[in-house]
């Protein structure tokens, strides 16, 4: 492999085993093997297992989301999962670099054990490359021409009133199932804060209101520090009662509701506050 592309391809590959390895980890298998991927054709890839595995399609669809997310060339793909003894489709979905274009179903069915192989195509990069460079050069011209006309209607010198506002969503936390109902995905779990549950390999963890509350705060500014402080102001103030030690209480409560997924912790930072972790 030659050029900027050849690094990015052998990452990928490495991905994709990822993809495997979690899988079977959520499956409850620690031993067994992630066979080598196959490389089918150009822009598709093969993960097959040494063992029969059991999965439930969130976590798959959550997995695949947050790893190929590190990908910079695949910004669309779909997913089949294929019966080994006849290659038969058992699941599968797409996935979308937007997001309204995504195509997900019978998400929350446990598959049955049985013998699987994941293939995953993605969309050619010189499509990818070609929009990209059809969008941008648009937005170019489109930035132009607003900006001569803001210079032909408003006068020199003025200032204009407004200020730009940019919402920064983070890729693959927030998914929206239903009106009011909002998911937040940290790691391979889902957090149901209206329902006040989080959800893992199709078993439901309850939490309490607090509990909810707290992790809400930390759901929304993943890997950032969260001063102490405000987690007792948001959390208790209202209530008119701030108590030091029953924030302590409930960050340890809540680490233990979180330690199937070994890949999120909350943290402590010493002499600030907290940190929810949600490492790759």
């Amino acid at each position: 492999m030659t050029g900027s592309d050849g690094f990015d391809i052998a990452r990928r590959e490495v991905l994709l085993r990822r993809i495997g390895d979690e899988l079977l980890t959520q499956s409850g298998d620690s031993k067994s093997r992630v066979l080598p991927v196959k490389k089918i054709t150009e822009n598709e890839y093969q993960i097959s297992f040494e063992n029969e595995l059991t999965f439930q399609p969130d976590s798959l669809v959550n997995i695949t989301r947050r790893l190929l997310a590190k990908d910079p060339l695949a910004s669309d793909y779909v997913v089949n999962v294929l019966n080994c003894s006849n290659s038969s489709i058992a699941y599968g979905y797409a996935i979308s670099n937007n997001k309204r274009n995504d195509i997900i179903a019978c998400r929350g069915r446990v598959q049955p054990q049985g013998c699987y192989m994941i293939n995953i195509k993605f969309k050619p990069a010189a499509i990818n490359s070609a929009k990209s460079g059809y969008i941008l050069g648009s937005l170019s011209f489109l930035a132009f021409v607003g900006f001569m006309f803001l210079r032909s209607v408003k006068p020199q010198g003025a200032i204009g009133d407004g200020q730009n506002t940019t919402t920064v969503t983070s890729q693959n936390i927030v998914t929206t199932t239903g009106q009011n109902t909002v998911t937040i995905t940290l790691g391979s779990m889902l957090f149901d804060a209206k329902n006040r549950k989080l959800i893992i390999n199709g078993n439901e963890i309850s939490l309490t209101g607090t509990e909810t509350r707290v992790l809400h705060i930390f759901a929304s500014s993943p890997n950032e520090t969260i001063e102490r402080s405000r987690l007792q102001k948001e959390i208790w103030e209202d209530e008119g009662v701030i108590v030091g030690r029953s924030l302590d209480m409930f960050i340890s409560k809540l680490r233990k509701k979180l330690e199937p997924d070994p890949n999120i912790n909350i943290v402590v930072i010493r002499g600030k506050g907290y940190k929810l972790e949600i490492s790759a």
